[in-house]
């Protein structure tokens, strides 16, 4: 029993010495222990909201480019990955065998149109035997049948050499499109087969289609006024980059909902920059929606998560932190769409609650809130949005 009082006492006499050192510590002092934390008052902007999808470029023309004739490989006039125009030769086929087919058809020709001349001479002949009764009529009709046959003679052989005339041309392989060539998948020296073998593939690279589905919901929610004729505007982003550098629009939009699927098929158009862009390319698409509404904007990193809940901490009275509840929007960059929670005038913890709590005295260093390189609206003079999702 004699212990518990001591043991009491003694507790009593080290508080109450604790508490006139606190006391006795100077203001200076202990304003020393707050720990200083960057504060800031949000910002208030006028911002869109972003529907992000992803996708695949395409190539408005893709060209598996096979022969029209069979033949050999004689020479490849193309060098592999580069830019060809529409008409360049490409490929060319070893021609002596259609020529040869060229000339015997013309010395075919040649032969029937003398004789074609020849029984146009005998039927007007005829003709005038026939007025004077020197041949019977059955002997002028067959003349006039002679001149019919050699009339059909010819012009069968002339459809022959125009066939055999565009084989001959079909023998130098061009370009039917504008683009970048892939690699000779033949070479030099292999026979071909006409409409089979495939010599190469050529995609057009003066713009670039990007196609995406958007939901139902979605489409007459924020864009139900949009058609092709808009061309509303859209950002890009490739693979393995931070920004939305590419800018383009849409320029066609399906005639029906996807009954299966709930979804509008969508294309965007990017024709600036095409040159950069490669056909199969995986990307995605910000689009965003036509209402413009002003939004209390933070830095991401000064919302936290507790449990289910988002929240920020505010400088409250006496640079107490405070804890408020609230519900975030859009992301623009590093910085976060408050839609409610938040006000403009208020005064929150920039870096969030890894450092400090509610509650917690502080000292405030109050910074600004950066904003020079973040769109919050996607209008036709803007080239790009920053966006590091």
């Amino acid at each position: 029993m004699k212990k518990h009082i001591i043991a009491a006492a003694l507790t009593g006499a080290l508080l109450t010495l604790a508490g006139c050192a606190d006391e006795s510590m100077p203001p200076s002092v202990q304003a020393q222990q707050l720990q200083p934390i960057d504060v800031a008052s949000v910002l208030v902007k006028p911002v869109q909201s972003w529907h992000t999808y992803t996708t695949r470029l395409e190539s408005p023309q893709e060209v598996a480019l096979m022969p029209r004739v069979s033949g050999v490989i004689e020479n490849i006039a193309f060098n592999e990955g580069d830019n060809v125009k529409k008409g360049d030769l490409l490929f060319k086929l070893d021609d002596r065998p259609f020529a040869a087919v060229v000339a015997s058809l013309e010395a075919q020709i040649n032969s029937a149109q003398a004789a074609l001349e020849q029984a146009k001479s005998e039927a007007k002949r005829a003709v005038r035997l026939t007025e004077r009764k020197a041949i019977s009529t059955e002997q002028a009709e067959s003349r006039t049948s002679v001149l019919r046959q050699r009339e059909a003679q010819v012009a069968a052989l002339q459809a022959q050499l125009t066939s055999a005339k565009l084989d001959l041309e079909f023998t130098s392989v061009v370009s039917p499109i504008d683009g970048i060539i892939s690699r000779a998948n033949i070479t030099r020296g292999n026979n071909i087969i006409a409409g089979q073998s495939v010599l190469t593939s050529i995609v057009s690279n003066e713009k670039m289609y990007a196609y995406f589905d958007v939901d139902e919901r979605t489409w007459n929610s924020a864009f139900s006024n949009v058609t092709a004729a808009s061309h509303q505007p859209v950002v890009m982003q490739k693979v393995g980059q931070h920004e939305f550098a590419y800018k383009g629009y849409i320029n066609f939009i399906d005639n029906q909902i996807n009954p299966s699927t709930g979804t509008l098929r969508v294309r965007a158009v990017f024709n600036e920059d095409s040159d950069q862009l490669r056909a199969g390319s995986f990307a995605r698409i910000k689009l965003a929606a036509n209402s413009i509404s002003e939004q209390v904007i933070v830095p991401d990193r000064a919302i936290g998560t507790d449990l289910k809940n988002r929240f920020v901490l505010t400088v409250g009275e006496n640079n107490v932190l405070q804890y408020k509840l609230v519900t975030v929007g859009e992301r623009y960059g590093s910085l976060r769409a408050v839609t409610s929670g938040l006000s403009e005038g208020d005064i929150i913890a920039i870096n969030g609650p890894a450092r400090v709590g509610p509650g917690m005295p502080i000292e405030p260093n109050t910074v600004t809130i950066d904003s020079s390189d973040v769109a919050f609206t996607l209008s036709n003079d803007e080239s790009r949005i920053v966006a590091k999702q």
